[in-house]
């Protein structure tokens, strides 16, 4: 019976002893947090292991989140993968069918992103735009003439407009001195030019007898109207005036119309061909209603593996731009020594038990053969 109770003793104690001194191993890590004196002396182990070294463990922390755990292959790999991209796309879809069936307007968008004025500042781009393409193409083509600054379709149908010009301006003489109108306009004109003849007009009004001059003249403008040669004088002449105004320098064709002029009516028709105000005042529900379907079927795919391959090419160099490593040193700097001991232990707790439950276990193992040592050589 002695020999049981003292193989037991020595089994409890030396658990008692080995499982004490892994747990005080284990606390020793963090506690003390400070150094402790006494005087000038500083008591060996103060501060802990983890205390002390914390600056070398946040660089360390640093290093292996960077070289191990977020590296660009890792976060390459993920962006890849077809279920992250799955669920990419079904995220991007949510927020693209809110927005297309919410009221929200571009305007109130722009003004969310703090930009005011929308419609006026999309007008001066465009205004702007408009400006300088004119200049650009002002300054390639000023001091040519005007026939090589336009596109060849266009003169060829210029050319073929003369005739019907032609036909229009001769069907217009015609009904105007067909008319009463014209009838009173040229005996206006004879009137005019002989009142001060005198003799020679009073003998003409003998001539024609009862008959008033554009009685007779009247009949024979209306024949030049429809007369071929008629047809053909005013052919030639614009297609002479045509070739002298094609002659001519662009530049001067600029200077007759005005700069300014041509400037504004350039963005007064793209203002109005973008609609803009009427545009941006348009809710998202209504704009993109008839896209709907294609958006989400369609872009929110492409979207999400174009964001993918933007990110994934630029890795590196954001990674860079973050500063990983010092990101994560600094803010395990931060942490106060009872957070980084309460985050440590939850990560190792059960590991840390098994330590000290493992030193009680060797201690009474030891225990056992000390107390059968300790019964033979009594």
């Amino acid at each position: 019976m002695n020999v049981f109770i003292t193989i037991l003793f020595m089994v409890v104690i030396g658990a008692f002893i080995n499982g004490l001194t892994n747990h005080l191993a284990i606390k020793m890590l963090f506690r003390p947090y400070n150094p402790i004196y006494i005087g000038k002396w500083r008591v060996p182990f103060t501060p802990g292991l983890i205390p002390k070294r914390r600056d070398e463990m946040a660089v360390q922390m640093g290093k292996m989140v960077v070289e191990h755990l977020v590296t660009p292959e890792i976060i390459r790999a993920k962006f890849m993968n077809k279920d992250f991209q799955h669920d990419m796309t079904e995220l991007v879809k949510k927020e693209l069918r809110t927005l297309m069936e919410s009221d929200m307007t571009i305007n109130s968008l722009l003004e969310k992103a703090g930009i005011e004025d929308g419609t006026e500042r999309i007008e001066k781009r465009i205004g702007r735009f408009v400006e300088g393409v004119y200049e650009k193409a002002m300054g390639k083509y000023r001091g040519q003439p005007i026939a090589a600054v336009l596109p060849q379709p266009l003169l060829e149908g210029a050319e073929r407009k003369i005739p019907e010009i032609t036909a229009y301006i001769l069907g217009k003489g015609e009904d105007y001195f067909s008319s009463f109108e014209g009838k009173v306009r040229i005996q206006a004109m004879f009137d005019e030019f002989f009142k001060d003849k005198g003799m020679i007009g009073s003998m003409i009004q003998r001539v024609l007898g009862n008959v008033s001059f554009a009685d007779r003249i009247q009949p024979e403008i209306i024949k030049f109207f429809k007369s071929d040669g008629a047809h053909l004088l005013i052919t030639n002449i614009l297609q002479k005036e045509l070739e002298k105004l094609l002659d001519r320098d662009a530049a001067e064709l600029e200077e007759m119309a005005g700069r300014e002029k041509i400037v504004s009516a350039l963005k007064d028709y793209a203002v109005n061909l973008a609609g803009t105000e009427k545009l941006l005042g348009t809710p998202a529900s209504e704009l993109l209603a008839s896209y709907k379907e294609t958006i989400l079927e369609r872009m929110a795919p492409n979207i999400v593996v174009m964001l993918g391959d933007w990110l994934t090419s630029r890795i590196e160099m954001m990674m860079e731009k973050l500063h990983l490593q010092e990101l994560v040193r600094a803010q395990v700097e931060t942490f106060s020594l009872d957070r980084l001991e309460d985050m440590v232990i939850g990560i190792t707790s059960r590991e840390l038990k098994m330590i000290t439950y493992l030193g009680a276990l060797l201690g009474g193992i030891i225990g056992i053969f000390q107390g059968i040592f300790a019964v033979l050589f009594s």
